[in-house]
């Protein structure tokens, strides 16, 4: 199959199973009644970055590192500088105080113990191990703490999604329902996912480029179109706990769950690019840090702080694609020198 058609069918099956598979979800946590901000953390978030874990799942299993850990490095980047930044551009977006008190400082640990693994070049299994056993708290934590979210709020969001069975319809069906787009979803992604790493591996290697930058930049802005699509939609409805919990919450389970179970099915782990440790973990942190100072001004993120993300990110490709170049002829010329001696 031709390159271009590959990366689109790939692109494609992505957005359809992530759709689908938010879709399913979220119409099963309405029933559960769980809460707006909760389900814009666990559910939306998790169900958006389902292209991310078949992506790196599929990568690792390929031999292909560089892509598993660099798609999500680049989606976490991409995630806040990106979207958040559109979101806000198209609409201020006021901040739950539980996600500033909460989740940014809960995404700010994930990403100095996924440094912190990673400093040694690898991520074994004990590594994954600790990073799924963080997800599976955090989840069993939100879950328990959105028992306590009030009455009103959950009959709100029940009223605004119309996911509580209504009009007489049996709840079994309405369950065998979501069940199908869920199975339609994970589908949609585990072929998309093999199209998408596939015809990375084909472009980069036809031109010469780095699978570094192909799963930073070409297959994370493509795995997180979903989230794209979802905080967009979120913040044009006015539902901007989902728009910032989808992409912080999406944050969180790209380092822990993804990383996580990415190593533990990698024969030997996954491997860390020595540019990935001294460029895009460092901002992709930094990033993490910046959202603190951001949200905790009036619990807001307005327009100009927004275009300010979106321009950092712009930046940061720009000066990633510079130093990649930079660095594969340090490497070429050290070969080089190492053949004449």
């Amino acid at each position: 199959m031709d390159i271009v058609v590959l990366l689109i069918a790939g692109l494609i099956g992505l957005g359809l199973g992530g759709e689908l598979l938010v879709r399913g979800s979220a119409a099963l946590a309405g029933i559960a009644r769980i809460s707006p901000l909760v389900i814009g953390l666990t559910v939306v978030a998790f169900g958006t970055s389902a292209p991310e874990l078949a992506v790196s799942v599929q990568a690792g299993l390929n031999g292909q590192s560089d892509i598993a850990v660099g798609n999500v490095v680049g989606s976490n980047i991409f995630n806040i500088l990106v979207i958040l930044g559109i979101c806000a551009l198209l609409s201020p977006l006021m901040v739950h105080v539980a996600i500033v008190r909460r989740e940014v400082p809960i995404m700010l640990a994930a990403s100095l113990l996924f440094t912190g693994f990673a400093l040694d070049g690898r991520i074994g299994a004990l590594d994954g191990a600790v990073l799924v056993s963080g997800i599976i708290v955090y989840v069993a934590w939100s879950i328990r703490a959105s028992r306590r979210e009030t009455a009103a709020a959950q009959a709100e969001y029940a009223q605004e999604y119309g996911q509580v069975p209504a009009g007489g319809q049996p709840l079994a069906r309405v369950v065998g329902t979501n069940l199908v787009l869920l199975a339609a979803g994970l589908v949609a992604l585990v072929v998309g996912a093999r199209w998408l790493v596939d015809g990375a591996v084909q472009l980069a290697r036809g031109l010469g480029v780095d699978d570094v930058i192909i799963g930073l930049t070409i297959i994370a802005a493509g795995t997180s179109l979903p989230e794209v699509a979802t905080s967009v939609i979120a913040t044009l409805r006015r539902e901007r706990d989902i728009a910032i919990g989808n992409a912080v919450g999406s944050n969180i389970f790209n380092l822990l769950a993804i990383i996580g179970i990415s190593s533990l099915v990698t024969p030997g782990g996954l491997t860390v690019a020595p540019n990935i440790l001294a460029f895009d973990l460092p901002f992709m942190v930094a990033v993490a840090v910046a959202c603190l100072p951001v949200f905790f001004n009036g619990y807001s993120l307005v327009r100009w702080e927004g275009g300010l993300f979106f321009a950092s990110y712009v930046a940061y490709v720009t000066l990633l694609v510079l130093l990649t170049l930079g660095w594969t002829t340090l490497q070429a010329w050290r070969r080089q020198r190492a053949v004449v001696a």
